[in-house]
């Protein structure tokens, strides 16, 4: 229910997300936005809002014009930043702030609209490479408790009902820059030689890139492992979470990312991990210690450095565990959300 916008509540904080899509974007906000809402009065703007943390409806809005006390505005996409500068130019008592993830030269309005953010949050140094002015570096957390190992891997790998023992998984939309293609590349060779192994692809398959997915069908058909490599398709989270229990090994094969959230959720998971050298995975991941890495869009490098786990999943066992731990000293959504928290203090 969208909340009483009295100023006298002391409502502080605003996260919009003016995005309808599903999205990376949004499920970083989603996992962080409760966690900041414990530690601030805060509210959500927008579809796709988590539980833990008001709503804010666009009504509720108008009535925050020319209140009392300031309220930060957390954006994360241009959309965002524009609509807190237009707000703020009309009154509305805003502490603008922007969270960038992109690791590429910025267009010209991006530049301009980031010089008028009162603070810039960069979620990796080098996303904050790509900024024309010093950011804070806050890199993104995971719900340590929602993505964690399962008590007995092997019954929750039999509850999909899947050929052989072991999952190995790749998650993200059906495209070229999730590195589906490498993925699919990389199991036509693998899974032959390893019949305990079953790939599954967690994503959907949007409209413009049925010809890409068709493609990669046809791949996996010529190979004759239509049964071994699966294509979900779009899923709700809480079956993603599942998935992410099931897996043995995680392949992260993305040719660009902001970030890659999907790093940290299959670490703390205790999948083992084998990541391109994409988003944040080289500040992520200890290579050869808690996930192994490669150049991406590399096959050759993928299946190589897949092979071993395979090999012998008591290894890709133990990686995972390395993996989980490194995610509870370093990534954990309450250490994220203490560091975005810092950044707002700063605003005073």
């Amino acid at each position: 229910m969208p909340i009483e916008n009295n100023p006298s509540r002391g409502l502080q904080l605003i996260v919009p997300n003016l995005h309808r899509r599903y999205s990376g974007v949004t499920a970083t906000n989603r996992m962080v936005a409760p966690k900041l809402a414990g530690l601030y009065r805060a509210a959500w703007l927008g579809p796709h809002a988590p539980e833990g943390i008001a709503r804010l409806g666009f009504a509720d809005l108008m009535a925050l014009w020319r209140s009392p006390a300031p309220l930060i505005w957390h954006a994360r996409r241009n959309n965002e930043m524009i609509a807190g500068v237009l707000l703020r130019a009309l009154g509305w008592p805003l502490k603008l702030v922007f969270t960038s993830a992109a690791q590429r030269h910025h267009s010209w309005l991006t530049r301009w609209l980031i010089r008028r953010m009162d603070a810039i949050i960069a979620t990796s140094e080098l996303s904050a490479s790509f900024l024309q002015r010093k950011p804070t570096v806050v890199m993104h957390g995971v719900d340590t408790d929602i993505y964690a190992p399962p008590s007995d891997r092997a019954a929750a790998f039999a509850e999909a009902r899947l050929p052989g023992r072991y999952a190995i998984g790749c998650f993200g939309r059906v495209r070229a820059q999730k590195g589906t293609d490498v993925f699919v590349a990389a199991m036509c060779r693998l899974l032959p030689r390893y019949p305990d192994f079953t790939a599954v692809i967690v994503g959907a398959v949007v409209p413009e890139q049925q010809g890409f997915a068709a493609g990669l069908k046809q791949q996996i058909e010529a190979a004759g492992l239509q049964a071994r490599i699966v294509i979900t398709g779009e899923l709700a989270i809480e079956e993603v979470q599942r998935w992410y229990r099931r897996l043995t090994i995680y392949a992260f094969t993305s040719r660009n990312e902001g970030f890659g959230l999907t790093l940290i959720e299959a670490m703390s998971s205790g999948a083992a991990l084998v990541a391109a050298r994409a988003g944040a995975a080289q500040f992520l991941v200890e290579d050869r210690v808690s996930g192994v890495l490669t150049p991406p869009g590399d096959v050759d490098a993928l299946v190589a450095a897949l092979e071993p786990l395979m090999r012998d999943p008591a290894s890709a066992e133990a990686m995972g565990r390395r993996a989980r731990q490194r995610v509870l000293e370093k990534f954990s959504l309450d250490a994220e959300a203490h560091a975005i928290a810092a950044v707002y203090r700063g605003l005073d």
